[in-house]
């Protein structure tokens, strides 16, 4: 081969290895832009999500995408993105991090039932001191009562005077209390069209910031997510979820401070639908649960999202530190949406942690995941088993 069509063959394959990788880091490019691109809806309150039978009515506008008629309402505009993608903690990082969180904690529970065990002798005082201890920390009256009845026939019936056999009972008692028969599964799987999970709760228990760890968690499993920043009376809100949108590559849809919460959530399924996304995140108002226009409105959101895609979870996400107070508007939000799970933020040794059973006997519903601090993956399924064993601290 002469030396001129040596050099043809050689530039015709360094030519064909350049289109090649060309080809491979445009389709790579517009996957991350699509990943981290963030879609601001602008227009009016009240839009495509306009209650009742679907027709738009007088002083309505529709969010549309670019191109459409300015006058009808806005546009969408692409905010592009240029953050590094993290790559969040696996399940199985998680559930050793709520171990390790609430084992040794001292909180009132696991003190009271760390002295029940390693006293030699339990007499009458002790019971009823036992008894305080788990009210005091929200297991509730009736769960404490059964929790105690269940243990005094145990150990006296079986005759255990061992302090290793006592515990042994008490975490099979303790593992029955909490449930570990409940369906903790978060239902995000894809069916026809994207799942839809609706996050709800008042203001001040960590909701946006639970929906942005939630979005972590479903990346970590290889899921397509989309974020609908439907909570747009609060101030930042939208830019605080964007911003978790951002670190891990899931676009985020969003409306003009003060715009109607369900076209935005409409808008969320709809690009969902569009990009083919397996889950669509769609964060909620969470003022005051006492005021019944903005609760009505939960319920508003959750029947404009259904007209394009079933609800596969409404998640009510609850302060474990409140208390009575966190049972009070679990029950407020249940008379307004299905509630299907619990989300329990600031579980971690500071909190009282009966709350787990006595909000689950309170709405029917499992406690699914828990919310252990202030890292980006502090968030991590509920395990009853993992849960008890870290109250008992057995290592």
């Amino acid at each position: 081969m002469d030396p001129v069509t040596l050099w043809l063959v050689i530039g015709g394959i360094i030519l064909a290895a350049f289109v090649v990788v060309g080809v491979v880091a445009t389709r790579r490019r517009a996957a991350l832009r699509r990943g981290r691109e963030t879609r601001e809806l602008t227009g009016r309150a009240g839009g495509t999500g306009g209650d009742g039978d679907g027709r738009r009515g007088a002083g309505t506008s529709t969010l549309e995408h670019p191109g459409a008629d300015e006058a009808a309402g806005g546009a969408v505009v692409l905010e592009p993105e240029l953050l590094p993608v993290d790559r969040p903690e696996s399940r199985e990082s998680r559930l050793l991090r709520l171990r390790r969180r609430l084992s040794g904690s001292d909180s009132a529970l696991s003190r009271g039932l760390l002295a029940l065990i390693s006293r030699d002798r339990i007499d009458e005082d002790t019971w009823e001191d036992f008894e305080d201890v788990l009210i005091t920390s929200d297991l509730g009256v009736g769960p404490s009562t059964e929790l105690v009845a269940a243990l005094r026939d145990r150990l006296r019936v079986d005759g255990v005077s061992d302090p290793a056999e006592a515990r042994r009972v008490l975490r099979e008692e303790l593992v029955r209390l909490v449930d570990p028969t409940l369906d903790r599964t978060v239902h995000a799987d894809r069916g026809d069209t994207p799942a839809v999970i609706m996050v709800v709760g008042v203001n001040g228990t960590g909701k946006t910031t639970t929906v942005g760890k939630m979005a972590r968690v479903l990346v970590a499993e290889d899921k397509d997510v989309v974020l609908g920043a439907a909570d747009t009376f609060r101030a930042a809100a939208a830019d605080q979820l964007a911003t978790w949108g951002d670190r891990v590559g899931v676009p985020t849809v969003r409306g003009a401070e003060g715009s109607d919460p369900a076209s935005v959530a409409f808008e969320a399924v709809k690009a969902g639908i569009e990009q083919e996304a397996d889950v669509v995140l769609v964060d909620t108002a969470g003022r005051l649960h006492t005021k019944a226009g903005l609760m009505d409105e939960l319920g508003k959101v959750k029947r404009v999202l259904e007209r394009q895609a079933p609800v596969s979870e409404v998640l009510l996400v609850i302060d474990a530190t409140t208390g009575q107070n966190g049972l009070t508007q679990a029950r407020t939000f249940r008379e307004v949406v299905d509630i299907t799970g619990i989300v329990l933020t600031k579980l971690d040794g500071s909190a009282k942690g009966g709350i787990v059973v006595q909000v689950q006997r309170e709405l029917g519903v499992p406690v699914k995941l828990v919310g252990l601090g202030e890292g980006v993956d502090d968030l991590a399924p509920f395990d009853a088993e993992v849960f008890v064993d870290a109250l008992l601290d057995q290592r």
